[in-house]
Order: C-alpha cells, then structure tokens, then sequence
C-alpha cells in the first residue's frame, strides 16, 4: 500500500508525539513567580523554601525562580500577567483581587478577625477555600494565604488617636473601592497609589500617609519620611499566593499534587519568619526614631458601619462575614 506524503506526515506526527511530549515533561520545568516585597521579606522567602520543596520532591523536574523587589513590576501588573500564564506564580495582596473577585474584600473588612490566631483558623479551613473559590473562573489557582499582619496609620507630621485625627488628610491606600471607602469613612482623603510610588509622595507632601504592617513600613523605609505610627490594627488583610491556572494546568497531576503540597507546607513557614520579621521591623523603626502610640479602637470601629453595609450586600457575603464571627 501506498502512503501518500500529507498522510505520511500527519501518521509520523501522531507517532513522534508521545515521545516528543515524553521528552518535555522529562525537562526540568521553571516557574517564575513575582513579588513586589525584597529579598528577605518573609513572603518572598517562603516562596524559596516551596522552591526547594517542589525540586527536592519533584527529583528535579519542577522549580521556582522568584523575582522579588517588583522586578516583574508593580501587583497590578504582575497579576494581569499571570491571569494570562505570562507569569506563573504571584503573591499579592488580597486587596488587588477585590474587584475580580468580590469575596476577596471580606479577609480585608475592618475589625473583622480578633486576633492572628483566629485570621489563620478562618482562612486556612472552609471559608477560606469559600472566599477563593472562584479564582478559576478568573483564570487563577489560590495556593495559599500569607500573613500581613495587622495594618496601622503612618502619618508624617502628627500622630492618630481619634477618626477626627484623620479629618481631611490625604492617605495612602491600595487600588481598592473597598479601602477607598474605608478611608473616607475614617474621614481621610484616600490617595491610591502604587507601592512603589508611596515613598516619594510621604518625602513631598503628596500625600501626609499611609498604612500598612511593621515589616513593610520598615523594608520601604517609609519610617524615614513618615515618623508617627499609630497602631489602630484596622484591618488584617492577608497576602494570598495565586498560580496562573494555564501554567497549573499544563503540569502533570504528580507535579500538580507536589505543587500544592510544598505550598501548603509554605505557610507555617512564612508565619514563624513573619512573626520574627515584624519583632525586627518594630524594633529596628523605634531606633530609627519612629514614635509609636496605641489609641482607643472603638470609635474608629464604629464609623465602619457604612463599609459594611456597602460590601457585604448581598447574602453570600453576609453569609461568610456571620461564619467568619461565629467561629471559634
């Protein structure tokens, strides 16, 4: 029988595939994932530590190569790109996911979570998987959450103690309605502003503040321009890690299980390097010359009514947030 050229083409092309596709998973795979913190930061170091998880568990076959100090660019970039499988693996902050994904502005809320311990038994069981479960839809697989600690104000020329403290000063925030509306309802002027940009503004005047955790205000140095922390601990937003699901899903099962497995085991590891982190970054900012006071909580708790009332809206939401606050 003859085998015509075109058919003899397509028949040596089905042949050669298995062993074509046999040779790329036998590669050692890459996975680049962005993070716009430094080296050291304990959210960028426990991504190494799942790094050499997956390759010691993996024989080699997968990796992670991570790209700290926004070198892939600033979250809202980087999480662009890994919805398109340009970048494989981000860690952002719960905050870039609020306007894809709704359930996100919950971990956010204002005096949502008691303490730490009670953020971490809620996010690491049901209701976490709950608040990301629609991430594949967007083109996201959730790995993960981090620490970020409890958020204070840091203001440049004042300290906080009461909401009319805040009245008419131009604050810092994430590209979030959620923390847009937060900020007003503390009676602030929100600014949104990428990471990146904040020191600059604190140093001109652009802005008279911000907010966020010991370590972040200590590793962008924003205690050098910004010496009045008041420690209000308004929201526990949390770092979540992202996989870009083409990438996801173009590994086998085996490396997808290893995968998962090595980011889990991630978390307990950023934790404990959070906690030492955050001693460090308080210590290191009060000898630097910070000034640190505490303020009465309660009045700033009750001006969120409006906050919730506009995002916890509807009954999935309301839902969650009754879970979230019955749960021991």
């Amino acid at each position: 029988m003859t085998i015509h050229a075109p058919r003899r083409a397509l028949l040596l092309g089905a042949l050669a595939a298995p062993f074509i596709a046999g040779r790329a998973f036998a590669q050692a795979i890459t996975l680049r994932s962005a993070d716009v913190h430094p080296d050291g930061y304990p959210t960028v170091e426990a991504v190494k530590f799942m790094s050499k998880q997956v390759e010691e568990r993996s024989g080699g076959r997968l990796r992670i190569q991570v790209f700290g100090s926004r070198q892939l660019g600033e979250e809202k970039d980087t999480l662009e790109q890994t919805r398109f499988g340009v970048i494989d693996l981000n860690r952002v902050n719960s905050a870039s996911l609020n306007s894809l994904i709704p359930e996100t502005v919950i971990p956010g809320l204002p005096f949502l979570f008691r303490d730490e311990a009670h953020m971490h038994r809620v996010l690491d069981g049901a209701i976490g998987d709950d608040i990301m479960s629609s991430g594949p839809r967007h083109n996201l697989i959730p790995l993960g959450y981090y620490d970020s600690g409890a958020r204070s104000f840091y203001m440049r020329t004042k300290a906080i103690h009461e909401p009319g403290d805040l009245r008419g000063q131009k604050v810092r925030v994430q590209a979030s309605d959620m923390w847009v509306a937060m900020m007003r309802a503390f009676g602030a002027n929100p600014t949104p502003l990428p990471t990146g940009e904040v020191y600059s503004a604190l140093q001109t005047g652009v802005v008279d503040g911000a907010e966020n955790n010991y370590p972040s205000y200590q590793s962008f140095r924003h205690f050098e321009v910004a010496k009045f922390y008041s420690v209000s601990e308004h929201s526990m937003a949390p770092e979540i890690l992202v996989m870009a699901k083409r990438s996801y899903d173009r590994l086998p099962k085996e490396l997808q299980d290893i995968l998962r497995q090595a980011a889990k085991d991630s978390v307990p590891e950023m934790r404990r390097l959070w906690q030492a982190r955050s001693e460090e970054a308080k210590a290191a900012v009060i000898a630097a010359g910070a000034q640190i006071n505490t303020m009465d909580k309660t009045p700033f708790e009750r001006a969120m009514g409006p906050v919730y009332d506009r995002f916890v809206s509807d009954a999935r939401m309301k839902g969650i947030v009754s879970r979230i606050r019955e749960s021991t």
